[in-house]
């Protein structure tokens, strides 16, 4: 033992090192249900793995009708290679909304009278922790178009294009056959005149069939170029209103923020009522609204921001790295210092708020963050000792101060929030607060 000893100690503080008593010990609690991208009807979804220059930038399709169709244009900084195009797994952008999603989480009062210090605000709890076969690649015709590059990956005709002008390449685009919706030259003009190039896919529909799948799979894309941004203006054309965008950045050094629009964390971190555990689907559509609109619309939300690594409490367990590497992570080796720190921004855009694309930059900010929502189950049981009455006056002013909580963050009405409170009973509770349903204002 004396040989053991002092190797726990050193493994212990190895431990420490890796993951700070002060992130670790700052949320727990019973994870209780999430808020996914599932709530959201138009909902896309990005990853994006970067290091240093090189990027790889997966695109899930949340295309809805005959996929004879589809088609989509995304501007990159560079010629892609077909080596450089590959056919992406639904699974991993399942994986990464699963494990960064918002969540609800519990606790449970202890027996008031097992309490072993009876100090005055004892009972209270603490809060919360702060292309097509004609095309012929290098073929410019009298659009300006040049067809660069052109190959079938998966279900997906891909080519590359670029152009001189925007109004040739939308003719090109709807002569060869894609459909893209009217105006679209407005919006292709500032990525011509920045130099970029059009990825611009198709599908094949013998290759789909051939698939089995029943939906079109996310592409991915790998690449080196300084420019970190996301272009979402194009997406803005067939759009019917807002749409929702949540971007899983990963990196190796910490978050990842937007430079072009205003970042800040998504309402978190506040004790609401219990019967939200039935609700908070609705619960977290109503916040995230009420919290959209609160900050005028040109705003994105960091829903998430960890370490890969760990997870507290888990809504679904860390990515391992046969995953990681599905989601593009490329820095990935045999070294027990890898980090994956995985940033979760939620966009809610339309033209009017959101008129440029998504600008981002990488930082060292290695702080853990989550939009966490926290119910607190009073103990129920009929306790006759000295620290129960206390301790039911003092859940009956928590229980209150939930429901104002709720309602600030959703906009709810504060009297139907407390007829659905189940407010706890004591000696001297007036008879009219059951019958009216609600406790009154002080």
């Amino acid at each position: 033992m004396k040989i053991l000893r002092p190797l726990i100690l050193v493994f212990l503080s190895f431990l420490l090192l890796i993951f700070p008593i002060n992130n670790a010990l700052a949320f727990c609690g019973f994870y209780v249900a999430k808020a996914d991208a599932k709530l959201y009807n138009q909902a896309s979804q990005v990853i994006i793995a970067k290091d240093g220059n090189r990027t790889v930038l997966t695109m899930a399709n949340d295309y809805q009708g005959a996929v004879k169709d589809f088609a989509m244009v995304v501007p990159v900084p560079v010629i892609l290679k077909e080596e450089q195009v590959h056919i992406g797994e639904p699974q991993i952008l399942e994986r990464l909304d699963e494990f960064s999603a918002p969540r609800l989480v519990e606790y449970f009062d202890a027996d008031p009278c097992n309490r072993p210090y009876l100090e005055d605000g004892a009972f209270r709890m603490p809060a919360a922790p702060s292309a097509s076969s004609e095309m012929k690649t290098g073929r410019r015709n009298a659009l300006g178009v040049t067809v660069e590059e052109e190959f079938t990956v998966g279900e997906y005709d891909i080519v590359i294009l670029s152009a001189k002008e925007s109004n040739g390449l939308e003719i090109w685009l709807r002569n060869n056959g894609y459909k893209i919706p009217n105006g679209a030259s407005q919006l292709l003009r500032p990525y011509i005149q920045q130099t970029l190039k059009f990825f611009v896919a198709k599908v094949n529909l013998t290759e789909y069939k051939n698939t089995g799948f029943k939906s079109l799979r996310p592409l991915m894309m790998a690449y080196e170029s300084p420019k970190f941004m996301l272009p979402i203006r194009l997406g803005m054309l067939n759009a019917n209103g807002e749409q929702d965008l949540i971007v899983y950045l990963l990196s190796p050094k910490g978050q990842v923020e937007l430079t072009n629009y205003r970042t800040v964390q998504v309402p978190s971190d506040v004790d609401i009522p219990e019967f939200v555990q039935g609700e908070f689907a609705p619960f977290y559509q109503a916040m995230f609204k009420t919290a959209y609109e609160k900050n005028g619309k040109k705003i994105a939300f960091v829903e998430y921001a960890w370490n890969m690594a760990s997870c507290d409490p888990c809504s679904a367990q860390p990515l391992n790295p046969d995953e990681l590497r599905k989601a593009g992570v490329f820095w990935l080796d045999s070294n027990f210092s890898n980090q994956v720190f995985i940033t979760r921004l939620h966009v809610r855009y339309a033209r009017p708020t959101f008129p440029e694309d998504l600008q981002f930059q990488e930082t060292a900010n290695n702080q853990f963050f989550q939009g966490r929502y926290v119910i607190r189950h009073p103990f129920k049981e009929k306790r006759d000792c000295d620290a129960a009455q206390p301790y039911y006056k003092s859940v009956r002013e928590r229980q209150e101060t939930e429901a104002k909580n709720l309602a600030q963050l959703t906009g709810w009405n504060l009297t139907e929030i407390r007829k659905k409170i189940n407010f706890m009973e004591g000696e001297n509770v007036p008879w009219w607060r059951k019958l009216w349903g609600f406790l009154k204002d002080n």
